[in-house]
């Protein structure tokens, strides 16, 4: 009875006093749920998340959500420090059809006008903040996948019209022809030889939020595929992916560096390569101390990258740092030491360059 004056100060949600009792009804096996929502996290993570239905009416989300494409949507959050993950879509363009707004007892997330590009994982969590620092709380997560229907776009629209896919021997392959339509049959095509390719349901799998998954990708898979999907009329055909096979062993940067020349005289040009072989999708970052550092000797460097085929139906990238010194003085004699840092680590490499 003493929590009804607070709940009521919210004008703008006249249903939930028709709601009350039934939750009253519940509070007495509160523990039980509790029991049960540690045993299944599926029961933990929808606690939180609900959607605004009609005459302000609430209801918990299952894993998965069909909706027309073209409605808009409200979700809230239970809590008074939400975090939200929607679709990088949504950011990418800064689509002034979402907002999202912290009130004092839940998060708010709409979005107005829904497109078949919007379809994705919508989620929320609570954030444990001690100053400063904040941290997710496990316990308390709501997650829905929300599938916005439209029989024009079965695929899910992407930015481009070509993807490129890479296709580790130790990690699973997506390819990520996601449907709007989750009745819809989907098969996978190779363009050349033409041929359909079988999702056994074992080495290649489909799941209908992710696409189609390569359990265990090996250099037969590489080549150009697509996808197509059927549901109530004519099939439509998904952008087209480029398959590469990697094999490059994951660690810190297979490092090498190399002058232009070991030994050099007054006024030469001198060229440092420190070179990289790596993952297509990995970054490398490139730092050098040099002799002529501390007196601020001004060198020139050009960073670059680009993707080789190694002949084997293997594709590597190859990262380059080239550092050049001109008008070589007596100070610039001496080691040329390239860091190269990667997400796995950093590898350093040197080399010398003396005054002839």
């Amino acid at each position: 009875v003493i929590g009804q004056p607070t709940k009521s100060k919210r004008p703008k949600e006249p249903g939930e006093n028709k709601i009350r009792p039934v939750n009253k009804k519940v509070k007495p096996k509160t523990p039980k749920m509790k029991e049960r929502e540690s045993a299944d996290p599926s029961l933990k993570s929808q606690s939180i998340l609900t959607q605004v239905m009609d005459k302000g009416r609430f209801q918990k989300l299952a894993a998965t959500l069909s909706l027309s494409a073209g409605q808009s949507i409200e979700l809230r959050c239970k809590g008074s420090n939400v975090t939200w993950n929607y679709p990088s879509y949504l950011d990418t363009f800064k689509d002034s059809r979402l907002s999202i707004k912290q009130l004092d007892k839940y998060g708010q997330l709409i979005l107005a006008n829904s497109t078949a590009a919007d379809t994705g994982e919508y989620s929320c969590w609570l954030q444990l903040c001690n100053g400063n620092k904040c941290r997710k709380d496990e316990t308390k997560t709501g997650s829905t996948y929300i599938f916005f229907t439209d029989k024009e776009e079965l695929f899910v629209p992407t930015p481009s019209y070509f993807e490129i896919v890479y296709l580790n021997p130790d990690k699973p392959a997506v390819i990520p022809c996601r449907v709007t339509t989750p009745s819809a049959k989907v098969t996978l095509h190779r363009e050349f030889p033409a041929e359909e390719i079988e999702a056994d349901g074992t080495d290649i799998i489909y799941d209908v939020k992710k696409g189609f998954v390569y359990q265990h990708p090996t250099s037969d898979h590489k080549g150009i595929v697509y996808c197509k999907a059927e549901s109530q009329g004519a099939p439509q055909i998904s952008i087209k992916y480029h398959l590469l096979y990697v094999e490059v062993p994951k660690g810190p940067p297979s490092a090498t560096v190399a002058a232009s020349s070991s030994r050099a005289q007054v006024s030469d040009n001198v060229h440092v390569i420190c070179t990289v072989l790596g993952e297509p999708d990995v970054d490398v970052n490139f730092r050098w101390q040099y002799p002529g550092q501390e007196s601020e000797r001004p060198v020139i460097i050009q960073n670059f990258w680009r993707l080789i085929n190694r002949g084997t139906g293997q594709t590597t990238r190859i990262s380059k740092s080239v550092l050049l010194v001109e008008d070589f003085e007596a100070r610039d004699a001496g080691n040329y030491i390239c860091i190269a840092q990667n997400l796995h680590g950093e590898t350093t490499v040197a080399t010398k360059v003396e005054l002839n």
